[in-house]
């Protein structure tokens, strides 16, 4: 998704795909979306080291 509104291709959002960005704003967008995925990737790290089997709802 990142990759898109970096490249300015709002295919996902049709309001946004006809309306002109600049690229600026574009380019802050993209930088807090790669902000957001590197905070929510070191605060759920420690999920993702959990085992599967100890998820289990079974259990």
């Amino acid at each position: 998704m990142k990759q898109n509104i970096g490249r300015g291709e709002f295919s996902q959002y049709p309001n946004l795909s006809q309306t002109s960005c600049q690229e600026d704003d574009v380019s802050s967008y993209v930088q807090h979306l790669n902000a957001l995925y590197s905070y929510f990737e070191s605060r759920f790290e420690d999920i993702l080291m959990i085992n599967p089997y100890k998820i289990d709802a079974k259990c």
